[in-house]
Formats: structure tokens, sequence, C-alpha cells
């Protein structure tokens, strides 16, 4: 590491395959993080019939994915959305993805949701079932037990006009998000050890061992003061995402650095794909963000209407949180306000953005805020006029959540950065191939090289376009075929 290069930004030196004592361990399949996609890879591998090792660097498994809310997103007609009535094909939610995302890998989406049903279907048989049941409200979690909800933007204008909307938002049958992805974690666990991986936690992953031609073969690990390194057929990085990495933060993604709260746990500070560097990985969306400040639940307060600090609306209040969180982002200041009436001003159940003051006038409002003058007054009168009639001709908010705000006293809730409560992680990692396969810049593969999960860009690589459930539904969909394709290459080395 030279003078200049932070320590977060290091990346680590290869070990040279050649230095390998010859009685070093062998293993067919090395997998590096036991989050949702590196347990995915390794039970696929071992199904697969490889021999395989799992490395984690804390002392249980999980990860991150055991943080999160329980969601998986997933479509094309699972049992849940047939029990609850919703209608979804493969194309249809192909299409959703693709035109929702900013810069869509299509070959991953298509096989994404090509699978995703047999997918579904995999996950319930680690031992658990997705309650047949259906939440329709908006909120960030299903509050209950039930299976199914709206995650994204699915009947959010445009989208809503060029795809028929459906639910795709599977949560695990535990109410709020309380245990709910440790529930699927826990399984899988018992699924890793009925499969004979040997699971070696407290251990991690500090070097890959290359051989002359750039392929990996191995890798090397720390346990407290011992270390040492195994052989192998191939490597799969699965070691989370670095939003706990100030100096990876600091030059990818600046915007998570500043006043918000980190989604991760420690170990999301980017060892997997620095690990991927050090072979020659290229990166991919690195500088895109999942950043939020959900104003919702209740659902009521959708109904209200949102305005930045010239007075003035500038997206569709109905937009799935993060959706609206990139918007406030961009307006000037990053300030904006939601405003509601009596009438939908139903208390917060979950207060990241919070009650800034009452007022009895729209005028005092519009001073208290210190707008423009006349310019709330006037954005005002022109939301309730449409929304009397169901419309709203500037921003196509869906009719389910127009309502006049005509009601006396108003409140105004501030979604302003630094006020409200933003938290956020990091969607970029190594370009990888729909099997897993590291890319080089180039677009070759690194031979041996494989990644899932927070370290890898798969589809989840847009915060604008992002849907609840994607990192779970991903992490473990692209884990389980890396983790085939793995033990694929093992078998192929014996022959």
């Amino acid at each position: 590491m030279n003078a200049q290069t932070p320590a977060g930004m290091a990346v680590p030196p290869v070990v040279p395959a050649a230095d390998l004592p010859a009685d070093a361990e062998r293993f067919d399949v090395v997998v590096v993080g036991f989050g949702i996609a590196g347990g995915c890879a390794a039970l696929e591998a071992a199904r697969s019939g490889a021999r395989v090792l799992l490395l984690e660097r804390a002392a249980v498994h999980g990860g991150t994915s055991s943080m999160s809310g329980g969601h998986f997103y997933l479509g094309g007609g699972t049992a849940v959305q047939k029990a609850t009535g919703h209608d979804d094909t493969v194309e249809a939610m192909a299409r959703y993805l693709m035109e929702s995302t900013k810069d869509p890998d299509e070959e991953k989406i298509r096989a994404y949701c090509a699978g995703s049903v047999a997918h579904f279907d995999w996950l319930e048989a680690l031992g658990f079932e997705f309650e047949r049941s259906y939440f329709p409200g908006k909120a960030v979690i299903q509050p209950g037990t039930e299976g199914l909800m709206f995650t994204g933007n699915e009947k959010v204008w445009p989208f809503r006009d060029e795809v028929a909307p459906a639910p795709r938002g599977h949560k695990v049958p535990v109410p709020g998000d309380t245990e709910g992805t440790k529930i699927v974690m826990d399984l899988l666990r018992d699924r890793v050890e009925e499969a004979g991986v040997e699971v070696r936690y407290e251990t991690g992953a500090t070097n890959l061992v290359v051989d002359a031609g750039g392929t990996v073969t191995g890798v090397a690990w720390r346990n407290f003061d011992r270390t040492g390194a195994v052989a192998a057929a191939a490597v799969v990085l699965a070691a989370g995402g670095f939003v706990m990495n100030a100096d990876m933060v600091a030059a990818y993604t600046p915007a998570l650095g500043e006043k918000l709260f980190t989604l991760g746990s420690t170990y999301d500070d980017g060892l997997g794909i620095r690990l991927g560097q050090s072979a020659g990985a290229a990166l991919e969306h690195m500088d895109e963000p999942f950043i939020t400040a959900p104003f919702y639940p209740p659902s009521s307060l959708v109904k209200g209407l949102i305005v930045n600090n010239r007075g003035e609306r500038f997206v569709a209040e109905d937009s799935y949180h993060a959706r609206t969180s990139y918007f406030v982002l961009k307006q000037p200041g990053a300030a904006a306000y939601l405003i509601a009436d009596s009438d939908h001003m139903d208390e917060q159940r979950m207060p990241l953005v919070p009650l800034k003051d009452g007022y009895e006038t729209i005028e005092e409002m519009e001073a208290g805020l210190k707008l423009p003058p006349g310019s709330l007054t006037a954005t005002m009168a022109r939301y309730n006029e449409h929304a009397a009639r169901g419309e709203d001709p500037d921003f196509h908010k869906h009719p389910d959540w127009l309502a006049p705000q005509t009601n006396g006293p108003w409140g105004v809730y501030d979604l302003t950065l630094g006020t409200a409560l933003y938290a956020g992680f990091t969607l970029g990692g190594m370009a990888t191939t729909v099997d897993g396969e590291v890319r080089r810049p180039d677009g070759s593969v690194i031979g041996g090289l494989y990644a899932a999960g927070a370290c890898a860009s798969n589809i989840a690589q847009d915060g604008a376009g992002y849907c609840s459930g994607t990192q779970l539904g991903e992490g473990s969909f692209f884990g389980r075929r890396a983790g085939i394709a793995a033990a694929a290459r093992a078998r192929a080395a014996t022959r």
C-alpha cells in the first residue's frame, strides 16, 4: 500500500499457488461468508457432490442477512400470489424490473424471474412456509404475518401503465420485522450441516491463492492468532457489502457518509470486494447506494403531499419509500416537507420522519417553513382541486392515495436530510456472470472465482428502482447458482 492509499481501500496481496505447502488442506469449493448468499452457495455446492468449506469471520452464522426484515422479492406466479388472487407472469415481472432499473442486466433479470417460482419452492423446502395471505396497506414491513405485499413501485406511474402491477414482497411468517430472516438463516444452517459442509466460525479469509495463469486456487485464512491456507478448485466470495468501510464509502458512495444511519454488520467492510480486486475483478455500480427515510405507516400519510423548500411538489407521494427519498435528496438542500391535514394525521408508528409543527392556516405554514410567498398556497390549491376528482395530472399519484388536504389544522413532517433519520447500504460490487463467475474489466472471467450477495453486482444496483426483498431474493438465488457452478468446476477438474 502506498502512502496515498487509505487503509480501507487496501487490496490484499495474492498468495502465489506455488507457495502453498504440499500438505495443504484441499476442498472442492471454499465459500467465504455465511449470510444468505454464502449459505445457499455452500448448500447447493454440497448437494451437487462437492466437498465444501464455509468460512465465517463472526462467531455465528447469519451476517447482515439476519438483520433484514424478511422480505424476498419473488414472482411469476408463486403459491402465495395464486392463493391471494394476484395474477403474475415471468414476463410481467421481468418487464417491470427492466423498466424500473436504471442500467438493467437483462440476462440476470430474466434468469431471476424465470427461476422465481422454483426458488420460492426451494426456500420453503428449507422448512417453513410463507403465509398465504396479503397485506393491502402501505408499510415498510407487513405488521402481522401476512405473506405478501407491494414492496416496490409496481402501482406507481409510469410503471403501472407499462406493466400490470403485482405484489412480490414475500415475508417470512412472523409479526413485523422481528426475527424474520433469522428463522430462514437458522434453517439454512441446519440444512448446510446436514449436507456435510464444514463450517469454521471466527475464521476469516485474508488473501486469495492465485496460480501463475491468474486462476484462483484457494484461500488464506486467519483464526485469532492462527493462520493457514487451503487449496480449492473454486472459491465463492459472499462476504457482504462495504457500508461499514468509511474509506470505501467516501470513495464510492459519499452520500452514505452524510448524516445517515448505516444498515449493516461489523463485517460489511468491503473485504470480499477487495479480495476480488486482488485477482483482477471488475467492479460495477459502486456509486449506487440504497437510502431511505420512510414516512409511513400509517398509510393515511401517503395521501398528503410532499413539497421542497420552494413550495413545489416533485414526486408522487405513493412511491416506494426509497424512491421518494431518492428524489428528496436531489432537492435544494436535500430539504422536503410532508403535509397532511387533520383527517390524515394519524400517529406515526415508525417516526423516522419527525413532526415539525402544526399550523392553523396554509399562510401560517408557508411563512413558518420560510417558503416563497404564495408558493405553498398555489401548490396546495392545485393538489386539492385535482385530488377531489381523483386526479393528479402533475405526478399521476394513484387514485387510491389521493385525498384533498383541506381540514385544518395541518401537520408538517420534516423529510430533510439531517432531521429525518435516513438509513442506507451499498449496492455495487464485483461484476459477475449469471452463474456468479467474476469478470475482469475486459469481460473475461477469472478462473475459479465466483461471487454472490452484497459483494457482487446483480439486479439490485439502482437506489431509485430498488424493491424491498431484492437483496435476500437475489442473494439466495444467485448464491445457489454460484454454488452449483463452482461444484461443476470442481467436478470437471477431477476428470
